[in-house]
């Protein structure tokens, strides 16, 4: 096992880089119009409403069950493509 060196910058360094990036990044505001697409392309719901989504658990099974099954198959297909793959040899 090989010990790597952990080189910390000196203080004096970190505040220079820090005020050299506070003079050249400057912060940029949005346009209204970009705001409000976003306000009405976001929809963040109510507590209420995600406590009743939580609370359904024959739902949530189902959406669990879904994924695993997905990454299962993910995998079994990405296992095959390695074995083809990897079986052929050198032309």
């Amino acid at each position: 096992m090989t010990k790597r060196k952990q080189t910390a910058a000196p203080e004096e360094e970190l505040d220079a880089l820090e005020s050299h990036l506070a003079v050249t990044l400057k912060p940029v505001t949005p346009s209204r119009e970009i705001v409000q697409r976003l306000r009405t392309r976001i929809y963040m719901p109510a507590r209420e409403e995600i406590a009743l989504r939580l609370s359904d658990w024959r739902k949530l099974f189902l959406v669990f069950g879904g994924v695993l099954s997905g990454m299962m198959l993910l995998i079994t297909v990405a296992r095959a493509f390695y074995y083809l793959v990897g079986r052929r040899g050198p032309v």
